[in-house]
């Protein structure tokens, strides 16, 4: 597979060749393993929040509670995912017990059943435990494979192709996220086509709203709903009552079937891996060490550079807590943006979601070129100058989204919907914005999340790899368990000012990671730390001296 990939680059991108020239074989299986688990992720991923309110009738700040709550249990549970394979030194059977849990929560969320006011309860608690399940078994999965293949490259003939190799890595990950935020949209629209429905994106809501026994509708509401149900294909003169629960029952069965389509992805991700598997480190294979007795100093050196390393893990993953809290609005906020400011007669707003993993894509080549070309030339950026750099172009897309929305004049996203059809179609934007902003926010990213898997895997202790990689996942979820903050922010201020804030937080992260960037460059030039050494590698140690 390796041979194939590397000569079909040849013939089509030069940069693509310096991208899988000397990559251990194993990375190609692994990053394949990926990338359909990321692709059923990305599915759900692209939905989640607009499925909720779709389904449940919930508000957008609602909905982020949960999402948020979701997507840091991913990354909390990576943690513990981490712990459970490095204490059983058995990361392939973890990551197998992986897929099959996510498999089982998929299935849960496939099964489509209709959100009544007698159901509502149990079904939501439903949905919060194949929530759970997806959480859980992707913590078991992302934090082990990731630290597989950063073994690939402890040895000496890959160390240097350490960096590349993880943005061949993420570039895997993203053709699964570039794929998966059609599915859905195609899948609902060919449904309510079935029913000779159309698809609006704001007639759930508003569906809702109507069938809800404690909520009134006011006359320009009223006035809105008609003119949506019409468009969406109601009769005049027909049950409108009957028409907003069978289009509600038909939008969000389309979606429950995309859920299908993540059960098939985890499935082909899971033979990729058991198929291939024989190509990956296996930790309990390896040889046991013969233990040795150290000396007071060589203990206390050690002891003081693992505990440097740790503090400079630490200090990189504070700084990416607020990258993450900015980059995963686009499964919250920016959804909401995208679905209520930006016109979505031609593209469904969940589509909006395949921006970013496109210009990952696109772009990682690009990027690759640049670095390649800055090293040749003696002018290296070193890793946490490059996550630096990564934080001030994050802030860059939200300064431009910022502006932008201020000039235009932009409300709460509450207000918003509460204007007549007609005014809000006047002030949509269009869908330029969203590829601009999601263009500065994919560089970001690209200069920050596979490298900083690249820093992780450099910097951590031997005998902590699938631990450390579950910090860099744990400080993930804490910017994701705050992610509710910017919904909450965009539906009750103008929402220039809920990206003004998140623009000061990009920025004030970029500050300090440039002030702590030289003593990160120091600690991560070092060797790193030994987990133990055998008698025999002393004694080697000591004919070379």
């Amino acid at each position: 597979m390796s041979k194939f990939l590397t000569n079909l680059a040849a013939k089509t991108n030069p940069t693509l060749i310096n991208m899988f020239k000397n990559q251990p074989k194993g990375l190609i299986p692994a990053a394949l393993s990926n990338m359909g688990e990321r692709f059923g992720y990305y599915i759900m991923n692209a939905v989640l929040v607009l499925f909720l309110c779709s389904k449940f009738g919930l508000s957008g700040d609602e909905s982020s509670i949960i999402y948020s709550f979701f997507y840091a249990g991913i990354y909390i549970l990576s943690l513990v995912g981490g712990i459970i394979a490095d204490r059983t030194q058995n990361y392939k059977g973890t990551i197998i017990n992986g897929l099959v849990i996510m498999t089982l929560g998929y299935v849960v969320l496939s099964i489509p059943i209709l959100a009544t006011s007698d159901n509502k309860s149990w079904l939501l608690a439903l949905t919060c435990v194949a929530l759970f399940l997806i959480a859980f078994g992707n913590g078991l999965f992302k934090g082990n494979l990731q630290a597989i293949v950063g073994q690939l490259y402890d040895n000496p003939r890959y160390s240097s192709q350490r960096d590349s190799g993880f943005q061949i890595f993420y570039v895997f990950i993203n053709i699964g996220g570039l794929i998966a935020p059609f599915v859905a949209p195609l899948l609902r629209s060919w449904w309510l086509g079935v029913h000779d429905m159309t698809y609006n994106a704001d007639f759930p809501a508003l569906c809702h709203q109507f069938l809800s026994v404690t909520d009134s509708m006011d006359a320009q509401n009223m006035e809105n709903l008609y003119a949506v149900a019409t468009a969406a294909g109601h009769t005049a003169g027909a049950d409108l009552q009957a028409f907003c629960s069978e289009y509600l029952d038909v939008f969000n069965t389309g979606i429950h079937y995309s859920f299908i389509a993540s059960v098939a992805a985890m499935l082909i991700s899971l033979t990729i891996f058991v198929c291939t598997k024989k190509q990956l480190p296996n930790p309990t294979a390896k040889a046991k060490a013969e233990s040795v007795q150290y000396t007071p100093e060589e203990k206390l050196a050690m002891a003081k550079e693992i505990k440097q390393r740790m503090a400079a893990l630490f200090a990189v993953l504070g700084i990416v807590i607020f990258f993450w809290l900015s980059f995963h609005q686009n499964g919250t906020s920016l959804s909401l943006f995208a679905r209520d400011f930006v016109s979505t007669d031609t593209i469904a707003p969940e589509i909006w979601q395949a921006v970013n993993p496109f210009f990952v894509i696109v772009l990682t080549p690009l990027v690759m070129l640049l670095f390649n070309s800055l090293s040749r030339r003696g002018r290296e950026i070193s890793t946490p100058r490059k996550i630096g750099i990564g934080m001030g172009l994050a802030g860059l897309a939200y300064l431009f989204l910022c502006v932008f929305c201020y000039i235009k004049g932009y409300p709460s996203g509450e207000e918003f919907r509460a204007m007549s059809a007609t005014l809000k179609e006047t002030m949509k934007a269009g869908p330029w914005v969203l590829i601009a902003l999601y263009f500065f926010l994919t560089v970001a990213e690209l200069f920050i999340s596979p490298l900083g898997l690249s820093f992780v895997s450099k910097v951590a202790p031997k005998h902590l790899q699938g631990l450390c990689q579950g910090l860099w996942l744990g400080a993930t979820a804490i910017g994701n368990l705050f992610l509710w903050v910017g919904p909450l922010m965009y539906e009750n201020w103008p929402i220039s000012y809920a990206w003004a804030v998140f623009f000061g937080a990009c920025l004030l992260s970029m500050g300090v990671m440039f002030g702590m960037v030289k003593w990160l460059e120091r600690v991560t030039s070092d060797t790193p730390a030994p987990a133990a050494k055998s008698k025999e590698e002393k004694t080697e140690e000591g004919a070379v001296i």
